[in-house]
């Protein structure tokens, strides 16, 4: 469980100020590389150098172009981009669009496209618009590679057979059968030995096959299947590396203008996304692995789209493909141990070294190696994941559109497709709304599945128009939308109902969800599972006792907004909120009406400024939470309660158990008291009350756990820090000498306070806090019933801060004594 940044970085600072007299610091910094760093780079390098080649033979651009693109990939892109550890480069990903530009336009034209199209990426990053990249659907990206694999596949599956591609899939297509009848066996030979020793090698078992799995697959194919060729004499066309003095440079563009923005919009599409992409999800990749994510900084996706756009820029100018993430080379950057952005960089430095020294190896390489690898990583980008996923998220029409589209039109025109289809098939959900009539014991039941908008409401008037005047009605409306005209539409038939004699009660996806009156000018709409004061919405100071009877009491059951639909009620500890609690109100939305009234709008009884509160949340109980939880509880009480931990915290008003554990009734056996202290056993210091609990958590519940849980903030260890000695002994200052011992137990030594995630305490109140817990926690220890269980092996103490300013939890280190409060974070969760 790694640490997270302090809350108060100030705190944590500490100035270094250069004395006047003293010698200056040293010189300039060297650069230091991590062997980590360098062993990640050599890994790199070696599945980037295959496939450079082999996907600038598949776009049908000079082979060096594939080497320039991955050279300035890693220096350019990796020093300057946001993701450190993404590698960038020449992508199967965009194999389908430079090999149309190339054939339209030539290939110095194409590189000229490439520098506009960096260029436009420039000016994207500027404008800071990485992040909306990021709202297209991930159907139509996954789509987008699914149909460009489709194409690199069927394209190169006529160089493995030993032939030439044609310009199109269904050109390829109709091409494949003459091809098969004119196989050429050496180049099938050795394309069958490249994808065998692609498939195979990562599948070697036993100790041997996890030494040889760290050379990457693709070098050892091509090089296998290079050195085969070679020793068998077998006369196969291969890689043909002219003099870089003949190299080929960008040039102006020359076509039709339109024609040109096109593909430079194209261009700058799909190098973007799939960028953007890359780096969310070399984020994931270095989240999950361990002792990384204090090291890495997350992606700043805007300057990874400034350093995408400058290599693509550098890469056009020198003669090189377009550039985007990759995550082949990506994924096993970080798989090697990448620390640091060093380690892309010196993949690059690896590539321009071999493309000067090794040529004449990288010559013999055969072509058919290279297409069968290309060919391979085309059909691994049709992922049956991705597939599941879109159709269990009911997107699958929108991939099937956007692949074919890609596959037989174009990679602009099947986005295009794509995200036409995706529009419609969002509006279609949007105004697909089922709309039933039920009667069940005299209560009409009327149920809205799907969203409320004005083309529902014709459909909705009807219905509603089947109630009777004067019964009860019930509506639920199971949707997350509703516009205004719908609202009117509901609010309206609401009125007249009711004035008629009838009963509304209208509830939203979740229970208490309620239609409720516009707030006039005085009053206010208060916030979903908001605290009883906070509802108090009257012109008055929040502190100040408000007339229950005031009517200025914004809706208590969280209301139907209608641009947003039903807003949330509940807290998440349960359906009105943590430990059953819930903002009060009436059926209405407004404070209910007072038993008695005087007259003046005050009341009086139970229900009057003392105890309004209290009797509107039991009656919002009732009503809504009651009817929900009765069978549980009707379990509970039938079979006892057997909870798995004794949670023992403060009394403070802010710390409420169920919402920050996520638990529910049974779940906590709950000790709560001032400062969550535990009294050792004895007849003169102890606390009977406390001991109590504990010995029937232990003897009688069988709790597996206890948990001591401070918290910041606490007036307990305030009140210690500041209490003087003598004086009256009241009940406070005799409860709270249970915790001296930990008061005594901070030492002097700064160095050997507990620690809050790496960080020292904000200030001496977080200090006791944190103190206390672990001293608590050695109380508990001298309890006879919790050494016995511990002995035993049947229990086991854990120690918790929960920060209320930060609704952040941390948890004691395991045997870390006075140590570390490590943070909880949301990842190590489960839903």
């Amino acid at each position: 469980m790694s640490a997270c940044v302090p809350a108060r970085a100030e705190s944590a600072r500490t100035e270094h100020v250069h004395p006047p007299h003293s010698p200056p610091p040293g010189g300039p910094r060297r650069l230091r590389v991590a062997g980590a760093d360098l062993s990640a780079s050599i890994a790199v390098f070696l599945i980037a150098l295959p496939l450079s080649l082999g996907i600038a033979l598949a776009t049908g651009a000079p082979l060096q172009a594939g080497l320039v693109a991955a050279a300035v990939g890693g220096i350019v892109a990796g020093w300057l981009g946001g993701c450190p550890l993404q590698v960038s480069g020449p992508a199967a990903g965009l194999t389908v669009v430079t090999a149309d530009l190339i054939q339209r336009y030539g290939w110095r034209t194409t590189c000229a496209i490439t520098v506009l199209a960096g260029l436009a990426q420039l000016g994207l990053g500027c404008l800071r618009v990485a992040r909306s990249a990021l709202a297209v659907s991930p159907a139509i990206v996954h789509g987008m590679l699914a149909g460009i694999g489709v194409t690199i596949a069927v394209a190169q599956l006529h160089i493995v057979l030993g032939g030439t591609p044609q310009s199109s899939v269904p050109d390829n297509l109709v091409a494949l059968p003459a091809q098969l009848a004119n196989l050429r066996p050496a180049d099938l030979a050795v394309s069958a030995l490249t994808l065998s020793l692609l498939l195979l090698w990562p599948r070697v078992p036993g100790r041997a096959g996890r030494l040889l799995g760290r050379l990457p697959a693709a070098l050892i194919a091509v090089a296998g299947a290079t050195a085969v060729a070679a020793c068998a004499e077998l006369r196969l066309p291969k890689v043909d590396l002219p003099s870089w003095s003949s190299h080929a440079l960008a040039t102006l563009p020359d076509g039709p203008v339109l024609g040109l923005l096109a593909a430079v919009l194209t261009t700058t599409l799909v190098c973007s996304v799939q960028s953007l992409l890359g780096a969310v999800a070399v984020d994931k990749l270095a989240a999950a692995r361990p002792g990384l994510t204090g090291r890495v900084k997350r992606s700043d996706l805007d300057r990874e789209l400034l350093g995408q756009g400058a290599a693509n820029i550098v890469s056009g100018s020198l003669g090189g493909l377009p550039i985007a993430g990759v995550a082949v080379r990506s994924s096993a950057n970080v798989a090697a141990g990448a620390v640091s952005r060093n380690s892309t960089m010196l993949h690059g430095v690896l590539v321009v070294i071999a493309a000067l020294l090794m040529v004449p190896a990288l010559e013999l390489i055969p072509l058919a190696s290279l297409a069968s690898l290309v060919m391979a990583v085309g059909l691994k980008m049709v992922s049956l994941n991705h597939i599941r996923t879109v159709t269990r998220h009911r997107e699958v029409l929108v991939y099937a559109v956007t692949t074919g589209g890609v596959v037989f039109l174009g990679v602009l025109q099947g986005v295009a497709l794509g995200i036409a289809v995706a529009v419609g098939v969002a509006l279609h959900r949007l105004t697909r709304t089922r709309i039933t009539h039920a009667e069940t014991d005299g209560v009409h039941h009327v149920h809205v599945r799907g969203q409320l908008t004005f083309l529902a409401v014709p459909r909705l008037s009807r219905v509603l128009h089947q109630v009777p005047h004067g019964g009860s009605a019930v509506v639920e409306l199971d949707g997350s939308f509703m516009d205004h005209a719908a609202f009117e539409t509901l609010q309206d038939w609401q009125k007249t109902h009711t004035a008629q004699g009838g009963s509304v009660d209208i509830t939203g996806r979740r229970p208490g969800t309620r239609i409720s009156e516009p707030a006039d000018a005085e009053g206010c709409r208060c916030r979903p599972w908001t605290p009883w004061r906070n509802h108090q919405c009257d012109e008055r100071p929040q502190h100040a006792a408000s007339p229950v009877g005031s009517g200025r009491q914004g809706p208590a059951a969280g209301t139907v907004d209608p641009a947003n639909g039903p807003s949330r009620p509940n807290g998440p500890g349960g359906p009105d909120g943590p430990d059953g609690s819930h903002a009060p109100g009436g059926p209405d939305g407004r404070p209910e009406a007072p038993a008695r009234s005087d007259g003046s709008g005050r009341s009086s009884g139970p229900s009057g400024p003392s105890g309004g509160e209290l009797a509107r949340g039991i009656s919002a109980f009732q009503r809504n939470t009651a009817p929900l939880m009765r069978p549980e509880l009707a379990r509970l009480a039938r079979e006892g309660q057997q909870p798995s931990q004794l949670f023992l915290t403060c009394a403070d008003s802010r710390v409420v158990t169920s919402m920050i554990t996520s638990s529910g009734p049974g779940d906590l056996f709950v000790v709560r008291n001032v400062g969550n202290l535990v009294p050792m056993p004895g007849e003169e210091s102890g606390d009977d009350s406390v001991a109590a609990a504990i010995e029937y958590a232990v003897d009688v519940l069988k709790v597996r756990s206890i948990t001591v849980c401070g918290h910041s903030g606490c007036g307990a260890m305030q009140a210690l820090l500041s209490a003087e000695p003598g004086g009256a002994q009241t009940p406070l200052k005799r409860w709270l000498r249970h915790g001296l011992p930990s008061l005594e137990r901070i030492p002097e030594d700064e160095d050997a306070w507990p620690r809050l995630a790496g960080r020292r305490p904000a200030d001496a109140a977080e200090q006791l806090c944190l103190a206390n817990v672990v001293q608590q926690l050695e109380h508990l220890r001298a309890h006879d019933a919790v050494s016995q269980a511990l002995e035993a092996g049947d229990l086991e103490l854990q120690g918790m801060y929960f920060h209320v300013g930060e609704a952040q939890a941390y948890l004691l280190a395991e045997d870390a004594g006075d140590g570390v409060f490590e943070l909880v974070l949301e990842t190590g969760l489960t839903a």
